[in-house]
């Protein structure tokens, strides 16, 4: 047997180079939304990990979203050129350079006080669109003067008070924000019971146990309290909890009456988000929207709602021929799972939690870490799949397996700590 040596060993040693910056030696390191997810759990106290990972009652409807995924299964084709592709999608008659979002998030610079000014910046920099929420942390005029290049969308909650809703869809005009996307899946809060049970108010009220918990996160404390103060761009505090707060603002008797009076009111693109059944979607094609956004929230508002996924195929046949664009969300938090989408015949998708994820773990650069990773996701699925361009996706490329896996299957809560499955 021949003796060891360092010249024989050699070749194969390779140091890293040391980096004083662990964070982002972190965020290099990530290689999935799960990774990112992990690092967030670690820099943030539970209650703000919670109001972002967590969904309604017992989140049997964000783990159908996750098993829904994770039941498709792709039919490449092979010997195929994929030696380029191109993942760039026009979305309402724009260009984005991803075929995915970022959705409208609320109470982000709790996450991170960048907020959503890393949010948009990033969406500038990849040509994405951004959301930005009437329960965001940073105002219009604010994100609009920090990315004026980015494709601006802005997310309205109809409240009670339809004069203080018609301010902020002015002054989302006066700012540039070209496409108005209108929230209708909130008649009253839903039963986030994580939220609920950490105290989750608005802003956070920090009794004994969330203020111990803080005290393990100084990091966090030093970023987030030492910053400017949390607020809300257009909302006043409220010494309850989101639950309440939706119940107590946000107005309860909408119909597709008020759709139509937005529809007047509204000179830009008109998209409804919250669609959940193929009747709901035809009536919003019909009473003027230009894109609807199949969502159940997240799973964050009734659960054991549809999973938008398999109600696709059924909203796409019945809009076909109608110049209603078709969204989705929920459940999203890999390449995989876009693509996915967009063969079943989604025209763009969106992304919440990965998102949020990405800015809790590193804010900015924890952002671009998420967009990238979802990016570098696409590109190899698509070249494994045999297909070079987003046009070229087809429901031939995917199928389900296990027909009634996502509507009749009870996953029971998602365990705390793990990611939703």
């Amino acid at each position: 047997m021949k003796t060891p040596s360092w010249a024989g060993v050699k070749p194969y040693v390779r140091f890293e180079r040391p980096s004083l910056d662990r964070r982002q030696v972190a965020l290099d390191k990530a290689c999935t939304i799960g990774d990112l997810r992990k690092i967030a759990r670690r820099r943030v106290p539970r209650m703000v990990f919670d109001y972002v990972d967590g969904a309604a009652e017992q989140e049997i409807g964000l783990g159908r979203a996750r098993s829904t995924f994770r039941d498709i299964e792709f039919q490449p084709g092979i010997l195929r050129d994929v030696s380029s592709t191109d993942i760039s999608t026009t979305v309402g008659g724009h260009v984005s350079g991803l075929p995915f979002g970022i959705a409208p998030t609320g109470f982000t610079r709790l996450m991170n006080s960048e907020g959503e000014i890393a949010g948009v910046r990033a969406a500038e920099k990849y040509g994405m669109p951004f959301v930005l929420s009437t329960m965001g942390t940073a105002s219009i005029e604010e994100v609009g003067a920090a990315a004026p290049d980015a494709q601006r969308w802005f997310q309205l909650y109809l409240w009670r008070d339809r004069d203080k809703s018609m301010a902020l869809v002015d002054r989302a005009h006066r700012a540039g924000y070209g496409t108005l996307v209108v929230t209708v899946d909130t008649p009253v809060g839903g039963a986030r019971l994580r939220d609920v049970r950490n105290g989750m108010t608005v802003p956070p009220a920090l009794g004994a146990r969330t203020f111990a918990d803080i005290a393990r996160h100084p990091g966090w404390w030093v970023d987030v309290l030492t910053t400017e103060p949390l607020s809300f761009a257009s909302l006043d505090s409220y010494p309850g909890s989101v639950a309440q707060l939706i119940n107590e603002m946000f107005d309860p008797t909408l119909t597709f009456d008020d759709l139509d009076w937005l529809r007047r009111e509204w000179g830009g693109r008109l998209v409804v988000k919250g669609v959940q059944t193929v009747d709901d979607a035809r009536r919003c094609a019909e009473h003027g929207a230009d894109a609807v956004v199949l969502s159940n929230h997240g799973g964050r508002q009734l659960d054991r709602a549809p999973v938008p996924l398999r109600l696709l195929p059924r909203v796409k046949d019945a809009l076909t021929g109608s110049d209603t664009e078709i969204y989705l969300d929920t459940g999203i938090l890999t390449g995989g799972d876009i693509v996915a989408a967009l063969a079943l015949g989604a025209d763009f998708t969106f992304v919440g939690r990965a998102y949020l994820y990405g800015l809790m773990a590193g804010g900015r650069r924890g952002v671009e870490r998420a967009i990238e990773i979802l990016r570098d996701d696409i590109v190899r699925t698509l070249q494994l799949t045999g297909v070079r361009t987003i046009g070229e996706l087809t429901p031939e490329h995917v199928r389900f397996l296990g027909a009634n896996s996502g509507d009749s299957v009870d996953l029971g809560p998602v365990p705390r700590g793990a990611p939703p499955t």
